[in-house]
């Protein structure tokens, strides 16, 4: 049975994530404030149908999806780009490949102990985040 990653969350610590937006193509002021939010997430998971709320005093971003089905993304508020995105389970780990402008781009959500653990890639770059529990 898959991971429940259900709950509220709040960032904790997050590695390269200058790295993954330079990555995306975000413009300098963008990158220099987003790296100082410490944003929240809020999951709410019924079975493979997920709601994905991220929230920062920056911008709010929402994601709704079925795992194993294809989906449009909009990216308003991060890179503003649009992709097609297919999420599924790698075990107890969620993953998200997302097909567009940007190569080799997507996530994966995990849960280890009490943290929630996200890692960010496109184009080579990396960014890791751990979340705790609020």
């Amino acid at each position: 049975m898959p991971a429940d990653l259900s709950g509220t969350w709040n960032l904790l610590s997050s590695d390269n994530f200058e790295g993954y937006m330079l990555a995306l193509g975000i413009d300098f002021a963008t990158r220099k404030i987003a790296k100082l939010l410490k944003p929240q997430k809020v999951i709410e998971q019924d079975g493979d149908s997920f709601t994905i709320h991220t929230y920062s005093t920056l911008k709010n971003y929402l994601v709704t999806f079925k795992v194993g089905e294809e989906f449009d993304e909009d990216n308003k508020g991060l890179d503003n780009r649009k992709c097609r995105s297919l999420v599924t389970w790698d075990n107890d780990r969620l993953t998200c490949v997302q097909k567009g402008e940007k190569k080799n781009r997507g996530w994966t959500h995990w849960i280890e102990g009490d943290e929630l653990h996200l890692e960010m890639f496109c184009e080579g770059q990396v960014c890791k985040q751990t979340f705790q529990r609020a």
